[in-house]
């Protein structure tokens, strides 16, 4: 008798864990042992935020759920609530879809809410990019959760993977496989800068800045210093375009996308502004770029990758591994403005030429091939692992 296909559910909240994930759900789809269930929730279905649900489609993956978080506004409350939301979302949608496996990355809230829904419906968890910190942001804590309700692992480097043992996970389900969006530069189509212009619907100068910035949920009140400090020093740099992409929907967020609106505005021609560029056009914006600068996490992971320079501005990236390519500044314009112009100058020349902390890319192939063929009767349930003592 041939084995039913392994159901697979593969949670999505967002356009940046979408870019993370497409790899994984590339390879899942073409396999025919595999069921693969697409759940999207969060900011994918918001209007302000691009309804990115959308790309998820035209890029043939059918939507197999659809969970709403409502989140109305951006206080911590509603945000509180929406997590509340989702897991009530997703108890209703999981019994439905009854997959064998769910697979969540990362840190977010929305996150949170499908990993508690699955762990009280006792279904399996696999987690992606776990065992890191981001001292910034309240999303390391919830990461570390997720963690302990998921059974198999896939961390983005070794002092990860370590990290996630000392944990108590158990080693031979904690798997150092890279991050996988580096896998999306491989097939993300070349551009020069004026076809990606033309794409994009812009025009101004066409060598640029590619930014975004995100609030630091950890330290709330630094959301006004970082923004202020960005804006300032990007205001003293005039031979060049500025590409926005659009702030996360974290509590405090429209003060920095008023902030950011009202920069653009006042910046017709030259300065632009994306909810969201879609995983192709973001890696052609990032291969193009003279720097990326804000805080998202993009400036560490994928363009090291790539040998594109970084600014991250504030602590809340504080905690995760630096390739040398990154520049690391408080939040004060002064010092922001001399670390770009250090890049735009070409002072700034690090050397590049050894393996980035999170590898070059093939992460999602080892995912898709682990979460095809892992037993899970031997990593559920699971057990803590306790560490081996040193002897007296």
């Amino acid at each position: 008798m041939t084995a039913a296909p392994r159901r697979i559910a593969v949670v999505t909240g967002s356009r940046a864990d979408y870019g993370l994930l497409k790899g994984v759900l590339t390879r899942l789809q073409k396999l025919d042992d595999v069921d693969l269930q697409v759940i999207v929730c969060g900011m994918h279905l918001l209007p302000k935020f691009g309804e990115t649900w959308r790309i998820v489609e035209a890029d043939g993956f059918p939507i197999a759920a659809r969970i709403d978080l409502e989140l109305s506004d951006d206080r911590a409350e509603t945000v509180a609530r929406g997590t509340g939301i989702g897991v009530a979302g997703f108890a209703d949608a999981l019994p439905r879809l009854a997959p064998d496996l769910l697979v969540v990355l990362g840190d977010r809230y929305e996150i949170l809410s499908a990993a508690v829904a699955a762990t009280l419906l006792n279904i399996p968890i696999a987690h992606i990019h776990g065992g890191e910190v981001t001292a910034g942001a309240f999303d390391d804590a919830i990461r570390h959760a997720i963690t302990k309700m998921a059974c198999v692992h896939f961390t983005a480097a070794e002092p990860y993977r370590r990290r996630v043992i000392q944990m108590g996970e158990n080693p031979d389900f904690v798997f150092d496989v890279g991050a996988p969006g580096l896998d999306l530069a491989a097939t993300a189509p070349a551009m020069d800068r004026p076809a990606l212009f033309k794409a994009l619907g812009i025009s101004g100068p066409e060598r640029f800045l590619l930014v975004t910035l995100h609030p630091t949920t950890a330290r709330p009140d630094a959301d006004a210093t970082n923004v202020t400090a960005l804006l300032g020093a990007l205001a003293q740099i005039e031979d060049r375009s500025f590409i926005f992409t659009g702030v996360n929907a974290d509590p405090g967020y429209r003060m920095i996308d008023d902030a950011v609106r009202a920069f653009v505005a006042a910046r017709p021609g030259r300065a632009h502004l994306f909810a969201s560029l879609g995983s192709e056009r973001y890696w052609a914006a990032l291969r193009l770029a003279d720097a990326v600068v804000g805080n998202s996490s993009s400036g560490i992971l994928e363009a090291p990758a790539i040998g594109v320079p970084s600014v991250n501005i504030g602590d809340r990236q504080l905690g995760r591994l630096r390739a040398a390519s990154i520049i690391d500044c408080p939040a004060d314009q002064t010092t922001v403005l001399a670390a770009l112009r250090s890049i735009l100058e070409g002072r700034f020349q690090p050397d590049v030429s050894g393996e980035p902390p999170y590898g070059r890319g093939g992460a999602s192939e080892k995912i898709a091939g682990t979460l095809r063929k892992i037993d899970l009767k031997n990593a559920f349930p699971k057990h803590f692992h306790d560490l081996a003592t040193p002897q007296d």
